[in-house]
C-alpha cells in the first residue's frame, strides 16, 4: 500500500466519518483510480470508522505544516 498527495486527494471530500467499506464504495462512484481502491482494501478492517485521511495516511499534510504567515497575504 502505498499513497501520494494525487491518490488521496481522492477522498479529500469524502464524507467523513466513514467505515472502510464506505469509503471504498465513495472512491469507486467517484472514479477514484484503482490504486486508491486498493490502498482502501489493503487497511485492516476493525470496524472502526475513520475521522480524516490522516487516520488513514498518517503523512497527509495539514495546514500546519506549511509555514507561511496569514497577515501577510
Amino acid at each position: 500500500m502505498y499513497w501520494t498527495l494525487e491518490l488521496a486527494s481522492y477522498l479529500a471530500d469524502a464524507p467523513w466519518p466513514a467505515t472502510k467499506d464506505e469509503l471504498i464504495d465513495y472512491a469507486i462512484r467517484t472514479g477514484s483510480p484503482l490504486e486508491v481502491v486498493e490502498n482502501l482494501q489493503d487497511i485492516e478492517d476493525e470496524g472502526d470508522s475513520y475521522d480524516s485521511i490522516v487516520e488513514i495516511w498518517p503523512d497527509y499534510p495539514t495546514e500546519d505544516d506549511y509555514l507561511w504567515n496569514e497577515d501577510e497575504y
